[in-house]
């Protein structure tokens, strides 16, 4: 194992030189770092609150319960198909035009989405606003690289990893409590006037960058390929996650498709970038690693629900509480989490994260039927512990095995390695569920099949850490 106190060494970009280079010069400009934070807490919300108002889309809209799972997921696939092709972008523009214009969109489509007379108006509101999040998501890491001095990412990130998890289940109920009082199409203007303040903070704060060579026109027209083949693979494979458990057959054929797809991609020329980023070990595996415990939000999302309601016999009311307990101890440990980054090795305090988020999972396999509040807050305080030890170095790691040239693409390596944890992690669980017959047993299989994840996660950082060393 690494020593923590020796001060982490800074890889160097793809070709050893270029890491680095367009980090802050100046003073951190932690106004900047607000401001992304902001806009971050409004896009990551944005799933989580759209899922409160589907029933009332249905009624209103006069569209059966199953068909508005189209409102959840006309946003997610272009965000997870266009994360990659959209990074490539914005490696070659101005992030402070990007970050401005992907929110002024959002709140765009925001608006339209609120005023849609029909279903399919709704779902084509839904849509742009993913395309525009997919930039957004993309850009963000770049906006932290010019605007954070090296010394002082940890701290940065550990801002935006708890505005993450603030923003995708602290701020969800909010949704609710939007549609039960002014109707769902409150759901979706009320973040507007906000995401136009933040696009507009974004234009005064955040540091400008010159443009690449070639020009976001030029690189355009060179990444439709990406658009069209893994932008088609990754879709696939989120469909195939979705249904591999009611429909296994044509799910396999999704599989398939999606294979010939990516290896189609591979032989592309734009994709020679990313797959040299995702063989630089200090970045592929800190990027496996994030994919893997973002599976963690099976937990909260599918199991604990079903859990409680079908074997404790208790409402929902009570996970909420407990999440409570979950989000307070990760904003306490989150800024802790950042300062150790900062201090030591970020991949050896994410392993520490890594090595927690899997002990704090066994606890839960001796959740019993009888289990009160009391049992279910100290599981939740060392879960969110051993995230919030994870999240923050982890980026921070990938932060800084980042080459500059190249920063809009690893934010796109991440926005995707993230959706593809939070799709599958659920998928996953609901299909141990499903296994194990539910009630106790088919919670306890789908816990072990995310202790499965979070082990290879903290495989993963391992692996990274001695890649590290040998650089």
């Amino acid at each position: 194992m690494v020593n923590p106190s020796e001060p982490e060494k800074k890889t160097a970009g793809t070709d050893g030189s270029d890491a680095g280079d367009g980090a802050a010069a100046g003073p951190t400009r932690w106004g900047t770092v607000a401001v992304s934070a902001l806009a971050t807490l409004l896009v990551a919300s944005e799933l989580s609150m759209a899922a409160f108002a589907l029933p009332l889309i249905a009624a209103d809209l006069d569209v059966t319960g199953s068909a508005t799972a189209w409102v959840l997921l006309a946003y997610q696939l272009p965000l997870a198909a266009l994360a990659l092709p959209a990074g490539r972008w914005i490696d070659r523009s101005d992030p402070r035009t990007v970050f401005a214009m992907s929110l002024l969109l959002i709140a765009v489509a925001s608006v339209l989405a609120s005023a849609a007379p029909q279903f399919w108006l709704l779902l084509l509101a839904r849509v742009l606003q993913g395309i525009a999040a997919a930039a957004y998501l993309a850009v963000y890491l770049p906006v932290v690289i010019l605007a954070v001095r090296p010394g002082q990412r940890g701290r940065a990130m550990s801002y935006h990893a708890t505005i993450m998890m603030v923003g995708s289940i602290a701020v969800a109920p909010l949704g609710g409590w939007l549609a039960d009082a002014y109707g769902w199409r409150a759901v979706f203007w009320v973040k507007a006037p906000l995401l136009l303040a933040a696009a507009v903070l974004g234009l005064l704060t955040v540091p400008a960058r010159a443009r690449g060579k070639d020009g976001p026109g030029r690189a355009g027209q060179a990444l439709a390929g990406d658009v069209l083949l893994i932008g088609a693979a990754v879709t696939a494979t989120l469909v195939v996650i979705e249904q591999s458990g009611q429909r296994p057959a044509w799910a396999a054929v999704l599989a398939v498709l999606a294979v010939v797809l990516t290896a189609g991609w591979t032989r592309l020329g734009t994709s020679r970038p990313v797959l040299m980023l995702l063989r630089r070990g200090p970045l592929g595996w800190p990027t496996l690693a994030l994919m893997l415990n973002a599976s963690v939000i099976g937990l909260i999302t599918f199991l604990l629900p079903f859990f409680i309601s079908d074997v404790m016999q208790r409402g929902p009311g009570l996970l909420s509480t407990a999440l409570v307990f979950f989000i307070a101890t990760g904003a306490l440990v989150t800024p802790l989490a950042g300062l150790l980054a900062d201090r030591f090795r970020p991949l050896q305090v994410a392993a520490w994260g890594g090595a927690l988020t899997v002990a704090a999972l066994l606890p839960m396999l001796t959740l019993a039927a009888d289990a009160g509040l009391a049992d279910l807050a100290w599981r939740m305080v060392l879960l969110g512990t051993g995230m919030a030890l994870f999240n923050s170095p982890n980026m921070t790691a990938i932060l800084d095995a980042t080459p500059e040239s190249h920063t809009g693409t690893v934010g796109g390596l991440t926005n995707l390695a993230r959706t593809l944890g939070t799709t599958f992690g659920p998928a996953l669980a609901a299909l141990g569920w499903t296994l194990g017959s539910g009630g106790t047993s088919g919670f306890r299989s789908g816990v072990w099949a995310l202790v499965v994840l979070t082990m290879g996660a903290f495989a993963a950082l391992l692996v990274a850490s001695r890649a590290g060393r040998s650089n």
